[in-house]
């Protein structure tokens, strides 16, 4: 007599082609984000930023090959990191996913891995203009490990204790945002400061890049938010409607903002920052609330972002894109915000139940919402900090960048290629050590005449 054979499980074909739409709009947000961060360093260090951000892909997805996917969704029942039973992708196949069971495990770990590669990506844009290239590249792929995989099980594994604890994060919060922008800050901590910071004035060079990364991201997100659904349901859709009222809530909050203090101008630097602290801080909440909350969420992102920049000033640490005050800042606000409007209606559109927030009377869900920020930003810096630390002691992985090759941009010094045909470089071929470069940036199309710029190293 034959042993039963397991049940064939049923997928859903239109779940199935959702979460691969998804997949492929949050790839779109990862040159999306080394853009953005191009457009707002000097034009010396573009394409080192642009890089950092593919290379973010290449290195996760080997992470997340090895044992990354593992890590996160192994199906140990320990409250703290999962397995290894599915490293190397071993017995990722066909089986129902650990987050739906109409879509194929197969599914759900290549939708989770575009999550896993843009969190560093992120991250590391406070190092910007003087971190070298190498040593970040093991920084991803260790602090993948030790940072990102560890929180994601926490929130997102049915075995996670802050899963267990009750605490509600739709698409990101903690894993993505409070960890990316915390990361930033330890980063930016431990580099030091540009050289030049407080009495230079760094200006983005290319707005233009700057709105084109933000317009990948807002549409990208659409499949970050509404994607975390897991399914082609109204929720999904109400996911994807509250991100675009937050999105434009904060773009506009920030931009009025701007505008009176700046004497009167309209700014596109402020449009785009605006725009994507609501889209960071909707993130966790945007499978639990509905338009109006949204739209409110929008506007406190876009006023507390703003005024989190000067927090740089205040401690006197350089992060050079202000990835801590809108990642972190609007992870957090954003967290708290979905403890206060997570309603039950919204996430039950797709069938799911839950307590709702401080508006069904839920009033211990705020308090979750406080414990998972404040476990995910304690164990995101010292655990980061500790990473950098270790790293910098060891030969050849210094993680900052000689003075000199800081002065000629990384472009030239860690890639041997520039953004833009403008930017010239000589060596002199009997003397390896001498080196000149002459830069017509991008800031001339603004007017800003500034040419002929030479640089000696000795």
């Amino acid at each position: 007599m034959s042993a039963p054979s397991e049940p064939i499980p049923t997928y859903s074909s239109g779940d199935i082609a959702w979460v691969m739409v998804s997949t492929s709009l949050i790839f779109l947000m990862i040159p999306g984000v080394g853009y953005f961060y191009s457009g707002l360093a000097r034009s010396k260090n573009a394409l080192s930023l642009i890089m950092l951000s593919c290379l973010s892909v290449a290195v996760v997805v080997v992470q997340w090959f090895i044992w990354g996917y593992s890590l996160c969704f192994g199906k140990s029942g320990n409250p703290f990191i999962g397995n290894l039973d599915h490293a190397f992708l071993r017995d990722v196949m066909d089986g129902p996913s650990i987050g739906s069971p109409k879509i194929p495990d197969l599914a759900f770990m290549i939708y989770q891995c575009m999550f896993a590669a843009i969190a560093p990506a992120l991250a590391v844009g406070a190092s910007a203009e003087r971190a070298r290239i190498l040593p970040t590249i093991v920084f991803i792929f260790i602090w993948s490990t030790l940072v990102y995989d560890p929180i994601v099980y926490w929130t997102w594994s049915p075995d996670g204790w802050l899963m267990k604890l009750g605490n509600l994060d739709f698409a990101g919060g903690t894993p993505i945002e409070i960890c990316s922008g915390v990361a930033a800050l330890a980063y930016a901590v431990k580099v030091g400061k540009r050289q030049g910071h407080g009495t230079d004035e760094f200006k983005a060079h290319n707005m233009s890049n700057v709105v084109l990364g933000t317009a990948f991201l807002w549409f990208g997100w659409f499949g970050f938010n509404g994607g975390s659904a897991l399914t082609g349901s109204m929720r999904a859709v109400m996911a994807i409607v509250v991100t675009n009222i937050s999105a434009s809530a904060g773009a506009l909050s920030w931009v009025i903002i701007d505008y009176f203090r700046t004497g009167r101008k309209f700014s596109a630097f402020a449009f785009c920052s605006g725009a994507v602290a609501g889209l960071v801080a909707i993130t966790p909440a945007s499978g639990f609330v509905g338009p109006a909350p949204a739209l409110l969420i929008g506007v406190c992102a876009g006023t507390a972002c703003n005024y989190a920049r000067h927090l740089n000033h205040l401690f006197n640490f350089d992060d050079a894109l202000d990835v801590f005050a809108v990642h972190a800042v609007g992870g957090i606000l954003g967290n708290i915000l979905t403890g206060i409007f997570a309603e039950q209606r919204i996430a039950a559109l797709d069938g799911t139940v839950i307590a709702g927030g401080w508006l069904n009377g839920h009033f211990i869900q705020v308090a979750y919402q406080l414990a998972a920020s404040a476990a995910g930003f304690a164990w995101t810096f010292v655990v980061t900090y500790i990473i950098l630390w270790v790293m910098d002691r060891i030969p050849g992985l210094s993680l900052r960048t000689d003075a000199e090759s800081e002065r000629l941009g990384l472009d030239l010094t860690e890639l041997g290629e520039s953004a833009y045909h403008h930017v010239e470089c000589t060596i002199a071929s009997n003397n390896p050590s001498k080196a000149t470069v002459t830069e017509i940036t991008v800031d001339s199309i603004n007017r800003e005449k500034e040419t002929n710029l030479h640089w000696n190293a000795s």
